[in-house]
């Protein structure tokens, strides 16, 4: 007798054979190269899932557990034994929902934060062992690979251009220091003196940099860099935000926002207690970011510099 073939679906044959054969080996191949079908991830208590409720909970807000489980397409009651463990351990609160008493708010604790540290820490220098083996220009190749990736499968939404951000590498904090003298000589006409700040800021950054503590990000738009900002340690408890800029053409697209809510993410991530920062008045675009990123204005000073007269502020916000 012949044998039954399984049913497929008419999108599924409307599709080359090639080109499903062509993901599927893909998907075996990144699942065995990055390890996401271990049971646990490595160094670390946390499976997979657990790891993954960390990560929302400590880049997002009061979250409700139900919220979770719909976005991560987690069981109710997977979801639920999840939340009891990290209960007992310590490593969250829950407040039942003023609209729903049945319904959990979620938050880290300190206790909470400084595992998710660990695990994020751990998750970070596996991935850079990984790209320490490729040269440069194959690392650029690979997460552009990636981003194409996900912009194909996933399309942004109302958004005019797909940034990305990455960490710095050779070549560009001198594009930093190019950009940041330029953008606001043009913008707000400042002298040089403010070029020789931010050489000065970035070379002792280069100097002294404490990968455990310290970071750069670049924002970039089809592989050109279009803004930046820089996570330095000011004591073991405070972090200091510096040098957030964003080109003009990139204005719009929400980079500037990124940028800082991933410094911010980058502070907590690295066990700081508070974050600060110094601006000026008059940047009234980075100023709207900072307030609805929650830092606070704690002082006002006038002063002389670049060339102008200024206003300068001292923001900080409480992590």
């Amino acid at each position: 007798m012949p044998s039954k073939s399984s049913p497929s679906s008419p999108a599924a044959e409307q599709v080359a054979d090639d080109h499903i054969a062509a993901v599927r080996a893909f998907n075996r191949f990144y699942t065995r190269k990055l390890g996401v079908l271990d049971q646990h991830l490595g160094k670390t208590p946390f499976s997979l899932s657990e790891a993954r409720v960390l990560y929302e909970l400590a880049h997002r807000d009061d979250l409700a557990a139900k919220e979770i489980g719909n976005e991560l397409g987690l069981d109710p009651g997977y979801l639920s034994r999840i939340v009891q463990s990290f209960d007992e351990k310590g490593l969250i609160t829950r407040r039942p929902l003023p609209a729903d008493r049945r319904q959990y708010q979620l938050s880290l604790t300190a206790k909470g934060r400084q595992a998710f540290a660990k695990l994020n820490l751990n998750s970070q220098n596996e991935v850079a062992a990984m790209l320490a083996q490729l040269s440069p220009g194959d690392a650029t190749r690979l997460t552009q690979a990636m981003a194409t990736i996900e912009a194909v499968l996933e399309p942004p939404r109302n958004q005019p251009a797909a940034f990305m951000l990455r960490s710095h590498r050779v070549g560009d904090i001198g594009w930093v220091i190019s950009r940041q003298a330029a953008a606001y000589a043009a913008d707000y006409n400042w002298d040089i003196s403010y070029e020789a700040l931010v050489a000065e800021i970035c070379a002792q950054f280069i100097k002294n940099y404490d990968a455990a503590r310290e970071h750069c990000w670049i924002a970039e738009v089809e592989g050109e860099p279009v803004g930046s900002i820089f996570l330095v340690k000011a004591t073991d408890q405070i972090a200091k935000l510096r040098l957030l800029q964003v080109e003009k053409k990139a204005r719009g697209l929400g980079v500037g926002r990124a940028l800082v809510e991933q410094c911010i993410q980058g502070a907590r991530e690295r066990g700081y207690s508070k974050m600060t920062l110094w601006t000026q008045s008059i940047l009234l675009a980075a100023r709207g970011i900072y307030k609805s990123a929650g830092f606070k204005l704690v002082k006002e000073e006038k002063h002389h510099s670049f060339g102008a007269d200024l206003v300068g502020e001292t923001w900080e916000l409480d992590l």
